[in-house]
């Protein structure tokens, strides 16, 4: 969206709530589009509130504790009181010092966001819902419940904050074989749950989800509003690890095309400008920009000696550096299905480059193998 359209947008927003008319939540993922943006990151949200911000606008919950496809209320911030300046005994504020009066106009830059940490806010998916049973419903009933939706254990719930307890394979194995008589209700089978707030650092539960399987979540109003497991944390790890794994793999690889191929000046010539006292001594030194930066030149390009088009390969190469800010800088949401599978073609690209790459040393014209 186009930044004065967007102006326009918000403002007639902001105009809307004062004249007592709200909108309809949108999801996260739907704010931030406005912004032309696929995921949250520090450049994001702070471009993102600093609109709001112009516009009299918050968001409610706040945008950045969300899980992305959750819903958020735009609404106007409470009024807060004008600070005051206060003077010295018998001065007015105008008569001070003119030290005083610029620290009473001073305005200082932000852009670190309000939310550092990870919370279980982020994992939780509300487009998923809560699936739980009462303490008086039949095993048979749970364990339909549990194989229909794949899951081992169940809340055991009389209503949205009254939990009972968990009710799960592992409590009713032992029940079914050890009780006289035989069990038939989940009331009979159930343990004590493990619960959590969904304002926690995901850093701080991680060995509770581990020792237990699963924690419930409440929210702010007490509200059992999801479930995390052991499964949910496999799948978050994957989602945030193999990124990093495969840009990883992308810049071994391009070090590797080139090692041996240039001497340390002419690596040294395509060091950052902004960064002319960094030690670069070998390829292992160089950014993935310098790379590219490198091979971008005709010539230095022919002494690769690879078949493919040079155009392409930087230009692909530069989507991969966009992405990797990114991931590095551990502040994004997940990256999305057709940017990850784009990282595993790379990988795969450069793999068959390889292959057909003559060896660089003393000039030996041999096809690496596969």
């Amino acid at each position: 969206m186009e930044a004065e359209a967007r102006n326009r947008l918000l403002n007639d927003i902001a105009q809307s709530l004062r004249d007592d008319r709200p909108m309809e939540p949108i999801s996260v993922r739907e704010l931030i589009g406005w912004f032309d943006a696929l995921r949250r990151g520090t450049n994001v949200n702070w471009a993102v509130r600093r609109e709001l911000e112009q516009a009299g606008l918050i968001t409610v919950p706040d945008f950045e504790g969300s899980h992305i496809d959750g819903r958020v209320q735009l609404a106007l911030p409470n009024p807060q009181q004008e600070p005051q300046v206060d003077a010295e005994p018998g001065q007015d504020v105008a008569d001070q010092p003119a030290g005083k009066a610029m620290q009473a106009v001073a305005e200082f830059v932000g852009g670190a966001g309000v939310e550092p940490a990870y919370r279980v806010s982020r994992l939780l998916d509300p487009r998923l819902q809560l699936v739980s049973i009462g303490p008086d419903a039949t095993l048979e009933e749970a364990a339909t419940l549990m194989v229909r939706h794949d899951y081992s254990q169940l809340p055991v719930m009389t209503n949205e904050r009254d939990v009972r307890g968990v009710v799960s394979w592992a409590s009713i194995g032992p029940a079914m074989t050890l009780s006289r008589p035989e069990p038939r209700f989940v009331r009979e089978c159930m343990r004590p749950q493990v619960e959590v707030k969904t304002t926690d650092s995901i850093f701080q539960v991680i060995n509770r989800i581990i020792e237990s399987s699963y924690v419930l979540v409440r929210d702010e109003r007490r509200v059992v509003v999801g479930i995390l497991t052991t499964t949910d944390l496999s799948q978050q790890f994957q989602d945030l690890a193999e990124p990093f794994l495969l840009i990883g793999e992308i810049e071994n690889h391009i070090r590797a095309l080139i090692d041996g191929r240039f001497t340390q000046q002419e690596l040294e010539a395509v060091r950052d400008e902004n960064d002319p006292k960094r030690a670069v001594k070998s390829v292992a030194d160089l950014t993935l920009g310098e790379h590219i930066r490198l091979i971008q030149n005709r010539d230095n390009w022919a002494r690769l000696e690879l078949r493919a088009d040079r155009g392409v390969f930087v230009k692909e190469l530069d989507v991969v550096r966009q992405l990797r800010n990114d991931v590095m800088h551990f502040d994004s949401d997940r990256i999305t299905d057709v940017e990850r599978d784009s990282l595993r073609n790379f990988v795969q690209f450069l793999h068959q480059l390889k292959a057909y790459q003559p060896i660089a040393a003393l000039g030996v014209g041999v096809a690496l193998p596969e």
